[in-house]
């Protein structure tokens, strides 16, 4: 009877499996070596500004368009409201880069802040049939002053 409390007061061993003496463990048998895995990374000639083949700038006129791309000018696009085609109304608001251009009138001579010279700031895109906002472009970059080729960028859509 000691000798059955004996084991029960022992604790478990824990260890590699013995298989025999010639043998390795059998979970540690060797693994087949996988082909090493090449990926071929592109530079992608859409981040660089060239436009893809499939692009439209105005109405789309019963294309059907796969993705809107919305920017400075009136994009083609398909209301989610009211399933309309057409190209979208803008409507601009100051951003921080025309502030940043108003407070450098010296420099510059004139102010970013007028309503005709909106190149600088934020827009919002609507829907003409049913008026609701599809989209907005807001310009985040108060360095953009000083990147003229930049200051207008065109909307587009990618047809299917």
């Amino acid at each position: 009877m000691k000798e059955q409390m004996g084991k029960k007061d022992e604790e478990a061993v824990l260890g590699i499996p013995y298989t025999g003496p010639n043998q390795p463990p059998l979970m540690y048998q060797p693994q087949p070596q996988q082909p090493p895995q090449y990926y071929y990374v592109g530079e992608n000639p859409y981040q660089r500004g060239t436009l893809p083949p499939n692009a439209i700038f105005d109405d789309p006129k019963g294309a059907p368009i796969r993705q809107t791309f919305y920017r400075d000018t009136p994009a083609p696009f398909s209301c989610v409201f009211c399933s309309h085609s057409s190209v979208t109304s803008i409507k601009s608001k100051p951003s921080l880069a025309a502030v940043v251009g108003c407070m450098m009138p010296m420099m510059l001579g004139f102010c970013f802040l007028c309503p005709s010279m909106d190149c600088l700031w934020h827009k919002y895109h609507y829907c003409p049939r049913c008026g609701e906002k599809v989209a907005d472009f807001e310009k985040s970059d108060f360095c953009a002053v000083m990147d003229p080729p930049h200051w207008v960028e065109r909307s587009f859509a990618l047809t299917g």
